[in-house]
């Protein structure tokens, strides 16, 4: 089958790399498939995409991307289309109307809804909701990455038709990147415990709560080292938050690193300290790589993550108490490796490809092209 997967923009971040997992894992498997960027910024690495085709629109922009997707539909025909995140996913609807295209359309929502909608009348957003409501009809599947996500779209909408289908996360591209060679001293020498996280450095991933929860570890007598992975505008303020609490030697902050798989495979314990999500891509990896998790009960994926605390720790958002005690728990009784292993199924090449053919009425079709 013509398989085409769209995504607005290009970033070492969650959906763009999830996306091009998904159609590296499908491209595998026979069918013809074109990875759809909006924007890929200049001098940009991009990771393997396998046997896919990429192609450019040269619009940053949702709404930019509407004319040059529709001359793609028009040009390529594909007869699936995956589109990824709210924006997005409603013009990409609305090419599909516009072109008469015949393809099966699967629009995954990736971020807390609220985001992008809203229940105030007349704001941007509740237009943009009534503008969904339009073209919502178009979608051959309206998929959320979490249960929860289906929660928060059901105090939007009236009946909606979203339902659930996880992110692949764990492929085989991606567990060979595990056993790359490092280069920080700290993994090098594991004399000392490791605790890990990344992200973007914002306000919403919550690290400032886990330097403080780290500091109450260190205060207590535990020896340890904290490494957060990622680049963003909180920098400054966790620099300085490191300062302040005496942790130099201690917390490193090595911005972004294109495989942080191979760190994660190396620490003892990951810890999501996030204020929401939309699922945890990277809570799933860490998992992946058999480190045991620590996370926040933020809405609406990393608790489903872990199945409430089958997996790993929970903890309240914010709370810095319970997360320095969670970590503690977790550098002294690890998760056994074999139900880390059990918990990533879910978000395997089989499972996840099965899942959203199953959802486009194509059963039998996730193992290879018709």
């Amino acid at each position: 089958m013509k398989i085409c997967i769209v995504v607005a923009r290009f970033s070492f971040t969650g959906v763009p790399l999830t996306q091009i997992r998904f159609a590296r894992a499908l491209a595998a498997r026979g069918h013809d498939v074109e990875l759809v960027f909006g924007h890929v910024p200049a001098s940009t690495h991009m990771p393997d995409i396998g046997a896919a085709r990429l192609v450019v629109l040269g619009h940053a922009a949702a709404s930019g991307m509407l004319l040059p997707f529709c001359r793609y539909l028009r040009r390529n025909q594909p007869d699936i289309v995956f589109s990824s995140q709210d924006n997005l996913n409603g013009f990409v609807l609305l090419a599909a109307i516009l072109t008469r295209s015949q393809a099966k359309i699967s629009g995954s929502s990736r971020v807390n809804p609220f985001f992008t909608y809203s229940n105030r009348p007349f704001t941007r957003k509740w237009l943009y909701k009534q503008a969904m409501r339009m073209v919502m009809w178009r979608a051959d599947a309206l998929t959320c990455v979490s249960q929860g996500m289906i929660g928060e779209y059901r105090t939007l909408f009236r009946n909606p038709p979203h339902v659930v289908a996880y992110n692949l996360v764990d492929d085989a591209p991606s567990r060979a990147r595990i056993d790359e060679p490092i280069d920080h001293p700290w993994f090098v020498d594991k004399s000392v415990p490791i605790v890990v996280s990344a992200g973007t450095l914002s306000p919403r991933k919550g690290y400032a709560d886990l330097v403080a929860a780290f500091g109450q570890l260190v205060a207590g007598g535990r020896d340890a080292r904290l490494v957060i992975f990622g680049e963003g505008p909180s920098r400054p303020d966790l620099e300085r938050q490191v300062r302040d609490l005496g942790l130099e030697g201690r917390v490193s902050l090595p911005g972004n690193v294109p495989n942080p798989l191979r760190y994660f495979a190396r620490s003892d314990v990951f810890a999501m300290t996030s204020y929401f999500e939309g699922l945890g891509n990277v809570l799933i990896e860490a998992m992946m790589c058999g480190c045991s998790l620590v996370a926040t009960d933020c809405p609406s994926g990393p608790a489903e993550i872990l199945d409430f605390g089958r997996y790993g720790r929970v903890v309240p958002v914010g709370d810095v108490d319970a997360l320095a005690q969670a970590i503690a728990g977790q550098l002294d009784h690890p998760t056994d490796p074999a139900l880390l292993a059990e918990g990533v199924h879910r978000f395997g090449e089989e499972a996840v490809l099965a899942r959203h053919f199953e959802l486009l009425g194509l059963p039998g079709q996730e193992r290879g092209a018709a």
